[in-house]
């Protein structure tokens, strides 16, 4: 079975999405370190606060060199995760983009002059063996599944409660959320644009694009817009590695749990693969979680 499995993932083009969706996690990372540069600089003079993304925020950004520059590698880098998407199951690539929280470790240590310790090390080791581990099993026992309508109306319905639950709670809570409250909602929405977009990327090449399609298309920039406002939130609210640890966190968490029950990406694979899946995800969390707490504390210790 084991063989079987190896030989349909070496002659499929699911490892394709493996490099292009590592690509994308490196871009997403020096994206966000960009990004969050551009949101510091914009706060104006120490003193002033940092406040919520008003109005005159947003032109203050729009004016600052390495924020746009972040945007553009933020874009690139969604670019990429929509190829990698057009040749491995969701399942596959979408854990890949843990790496971006690697990259923003080592990336900020350069940029800082400042040797990781050992936690920082043994953190990012568990990160990487625990998504190396996932993408494994992922690669050896994913499929693509055909997409249909009903996949299409449940996901829809799924991302309509959760807009509908994030509106609700930002309106009447919002003065009260944290970075890291800005980013578990960022993190959920992106889940569902990865999965949105998954989705409308497999209907076109079943030449089955229609105005359900198009609803979906509908959603996802409704998705990706409120996940955009809500992470330049966080970013005036907290450090960029936590930014992108909760992200690397929640969104392929909310991604995978669409792609295995949704999606029915692990429809075929053996119990010992969802050993593995189980295995692997918490060995990563807790590498995440780790650096995370590690990054929250220098943060407060400054």
């Amino acid at each position: 079975m084991v063989a079987a499995a190896a030989e349909r993932a070496l002659t499929s083009y699911h490892w394709l999405g493996i490099p292009i969706a590592l690509l994308g996690a490196v871009l997403l990372s020096l994206g966000t370190l960009f990004q969050h540069r551009g949101v510091d600089d914009s706060a104006g003079p120490p003193g002033r606060g940092r406040g919520g993304m008003g109005g005159g925020r947003l032109q203050r950004l729009v004016r600052r060199p390495a924020w746009l520059a972040g945007t553009g590698m933020l874009a690139a880098a969604v670019v990429l995760q929509l190829t990698s998407l057009r040749f491995s199951p969701l399942i596959v690539v979408q854990p890949l983009g843990a790496f971006a929280l690697v990259v923003t470790t080592l990336a900020t240590a350069r940029m800082t002059r400042a040797v990781p310790g050992r936690r920082t090390v043994v953190s990012v080791l568990l990160c990487v063996a625990g998504v190396a581990g996932f993408v494994t099993v992922a690669a050896l026992s994913a499929q693509d599944a055909p997409i249909s309508d009903h996949h299409l109306v449940t996901i829809l319905i799924l991302l309509g409660i959760v807009l509908a639950l994030l509106g609700a709670g930002f309106a009447l809570f919002h003065r009260r959320w944290n970075a890291i409250a800005y980013t578990v909602g960022a993190g959920v929405q992106f889940g569902f644009v990865a999965a949105l977009a998954k989705t409308v990327i497999a209907r076109i090449l079943q030449g089955d694009f229609e105005w359900l399609s198009l609803t979906c298309l509908a959603g996802l920039a409704a998705a990706a817009g409120f996940g955009a406002y809500l992470v330049q939130n966080a970013h005036t609210r907290g450090s960029s590695e936590l930014v992108v640890a909760g992200l690397t966190v929640v969104d392929p968490l909310v991604a995978v749990t669409i792609g295995i029950t949704v999606l029915g990406e692990a429809d075929t694979a053996p119990p010992a693969a969802f050993a593995g899946f189980i295995l692997a995800g918490a060995v990563a969390v807790a590498g995440v979680a780790s650096l995370a707490t590690v990054h929250v504390r220098g943060v407060h210790g400054r």
